[in-house]
């Protein structure tokens, strides 16, 4: 592909502009409105239900809203006869037997409950803490990594952006208060993977180029780098969206947030691999000594 020579650096500062913008939003929004965690976070109760034909979800949660069953989430399970109810609703014995009751619309259709079980709040807590915890942990990894593989300025650098990519897919998440639940958290974890790959390749060609352009001032030679891996990222970025778009649309409600997320996340990680990593080293000033060692001092000799 053809290197294109695009002045990235600069729409630096409009762009630095534009980053803040999305960040302050989507802590504003997690603020005051928070996540909508899901039955995996909250706790509630779990009924799965076995139809003698396929059901239309849409119809089974239209039943189930007017026997006043709310918050509730409607999935396959395995097969098309088999749906999965997730409630927000405290577990009690007869529930199960309750919901479906509900279901067979008075004998109208054949439905049998297979398992009704509790997902006790405890667990929800404990899910959210060790999934929170995770994320830390692979931040900080991901941190030493770079500092040791690269540099100091470039870790920061990489941290910042994963950590701008996860705070606005999270923002989009709670503006829009769709559900948060495993699922989200997975694809979070693999954005965090996916935009790490994107922004290593354009660390690893500045590191490159500063060693073979030296008299090259550090704000173009950023902006070479950005142009000369420009084309790839745009391939992989636009291959991966295609797939996504697919799950997306076809993968069904099992899989929406978690494509959603991953829809959101890449196209943040690949704008932030772009623009916001690079923005960061300039801000921090990056020059050539930091990445060519300095030549030893020739050791005098000290015998007389």
């Amino acid at each position: 592909m053809k290197v294109t020579n695009i002045p990235f650096m600069a729409m630096r500062k409009i762009v630095a502009m534009f980053s803040v913008l999305l960040i302050l939003i989507s802590i504003g929004s997690l603020a005051t409105k928070g996540l909508q965690f899901g039955l995996d976070f909250t706790g509630g109760t779990l009924v799965e239900v076995k139809y003698d034909e396929a059901p239309n979800l849409d119809d089974v949660r239209a039943v189930l809203a007017q026997n006043n069953y709310s918050d509730v989430v409607v999935q396959n399970f395995g097969s098309p006869t088999d749906v999965v109810v997730r409630m927000a609703n405290s577990y009690t014995a007869t529930l199960g037997d309750e919901v479906l009751v509900a279901l067979k619309e008075n004998g109208k259709v054949g439905v049998s409950l297979q398992r009704s079980e509790f997902v006790g709040a405890q667990v929800g807590e404990e899910l959210r803490e060790q999934g929170g915890l995770g994320m830390l942990l692979a931040l900080a990894i991901v941190m030493l990594y770079v500092a040791v593989r690269f540099q100091f300025k470039f870790s920061i650098a990489s941290v910042a952006a994963l950590a701008h990519d996860v705070v606005i897919t999270l923002g989009v998440f709670s503006l829009f208060e769709i559900e948060f639940d495993l699922t989200v958290l997975a694809a979070l974890l693999a954005v965090i993977g996916y935009s790490l790959n994107d922004t290593i390749v354009v660390c690893d060609r500045i590191r490159e180029n500063f060693r073979i352009m030296r008299e090259t001032e550090p704000e173009e030679l950023i902006n070479e780098s950005i142009n000369q891996t420009l084309g790839r990222t745009i391939i992989t970025s636009m291959t991966t969206l295609f797939v996504l778009v697919v799950l997306f649309l076809f993968g069904g409600e099992a899989i929406n947030n978690f494509s959603f997320a991953l829809l959101v996340g890449i196209v943040i990680g690949t704008y932030s691999s772009i623009f916001v990593a690079a923005n960061l080293l300039l801000a921090q000033n990056i020059k050539k000594e930091d990445l060519i060692p300095a030549p030893k001092e020739e050791l005098e000799d000290e015998l007389p």
